[in-house]
């Protein structure tokens, strides 16, 4: 089989790594072509585009990357159509696969477009809705409640489970002991507070600095930042500028196992932070300040934004968005979950009832046989 796979950002990179593992573990004959990144590229097959060249979020970001959006549009269309595949595979970013998937439903009847890793519609732009119901042919979810979502719009899915699971229970160097990391890294004896800032550029110099200015207070602990592979180091050193935070490349797993807690911005690092059992204060920096808070309770049709409150239900972890994205709060905030402190203990027992919901690793295996059989029913 002919697979073509489109993944915008470093997670989609990750999951479309794994499910590509297990593709040709159960097609020998599995041919690929892709946009994505280095982990994709690992796998084989052909690259069109850099997933660090597709990374424009926001209005104001997009219209001043307009062109190489655009470009990048086209070029995907001009790669899909010579390639041919036998299936479209598309995996969360949905501005963009969107467009793809239109376009291979007009241009190329008879290809199959399946989803893994459902767009977020049910936190805003639920209007994608009518996008999805008439270019979409199967949907495999990653979040327990998105099945009573799609549901409610008469639209089927499959629920393969989380692939955060399988990434954090097959991650390299669990026996690692903390002394090892540390002495590799030439890292102090200091408790670790891990800096986790994403892995957009726009995400980075929105938040970054905040982050790193609570370090002050925290006189006893060590600061040690999660840097994204698609990001230059110079980046990093720009925005730390002296001040005392080692950076990491290629170790955020090896980072939270060994952190006392961290500070994550909002996005699927919150979730796997939780996996790891590492106490976390959520930060998202958003343009506008206070204003920007009002417009969230107008938009967003969800209480929270992080994933490990949405699938837990209730707030497990605080949540500090636009305004609330203070250096003081995030001060208080992390002053709560450092020591053993009842906040802790129960966000600690909060995890692992997220942990249990979710269930056992295998998620990549199960979605690649989901689609495996799909295609073969579609052949009948």
């Amino acid at each position: 089989m002919k697979y073509f796979i489109i993944a915008g950002e470093a997670s989609g990179d990750l999951h479309a790594s794994n499910l590509m593992k297990e593709l040709k573990a159960k097609d020998p004959q599995a041919d690929f072509c892709f946009l994505g990144g280095d982990l994709m590229a690992a796998q084989g097959g052909r690259q069109i585009k850099h997933y660090r060249d597709m990374a424009f979020m926001g209005i104001v970001n997009v219209a001043m990357n307009l062109r190489t959006v655009l470009r990048n549009i086209d070029d995907c269309k001009k790669a899909l159509k010579e390639y041919a595949p036998d299936v479209l595979i598309l995996i969360d970013y949905p501005s963009f696969n969107l467009r793809i998937a239109e376009f291979c439903k007009k241009e190329m009847p008879g290809t199959p477009v399946y989803y893994y890793i459902s767009p977020k519609i049910w936190a805003w732009k639920e209007w994608r809705i009518k996008s999805i119901k008439k270019y979409i042919d199967k949907m495999y979810t990653i979040l327990p409640f998105e099945t009573e979502f799609y549901a409610k719009h008469d639209f089927k899915v499959d629920y393969v489970g989380n692939p955060c699971v399988d990434s954090v229970a097959w991650r390299e160097n669990q026996d690692e002991t903390k002394e090892q990391f540390v002495l590799k890294n030439g890292l102090d004896e200091r408790p670790i507070v891990a800096l986790l800032a994403g892995s957009r550029m726009q995400e980075i110099n929105g938040c970054l600095d905040k982050m790193i200015a609570v370090a002050d207070s925290f006189k006893d602990y060590q600061f040690v930042l999660a840097a994204a592979p698609s990001i230059d180091k110079s980046v990093y050193d720009r925005i730390i500028n002296g001040r005392d935070v080692k950076v990491l490349f290629g170790q955020t797993y090896d980072l939270l196992q060994h952190s006392r807690a961290a500070i994550v911005n909002s996005g699927t690092a919150t979730l796997e932070t939780a996996l790891l059992r590492v106490p976390e204060v959520v930060v998202y920096n958003v343009f506008g300040g206070r204003l920007a808070n009002i417009a969230k309770k107008l938009v967003l049709k969800i209480k929270f934004v992080s994933l490990v409150n949405l699938i837990g239900g209730h707030e497990i972890v605080k949540e500090l968005i636009a305004a609330d994205f203070t250096k003081e709060n995030v001060k208080n905030e992390l002053a709560k979950i450092l020591p053993d402190t009842e906040e802790r203990k129960t966000m600690l027992a909060e995890y692992d009832r997220i942990i249990n919901l979710l269930g056992k690793p295998g998620v990549a295996n199960k979605a690649a046989e989901h689609i495996i059989r799909d295609l073969k029913d579609s052949d009948k």
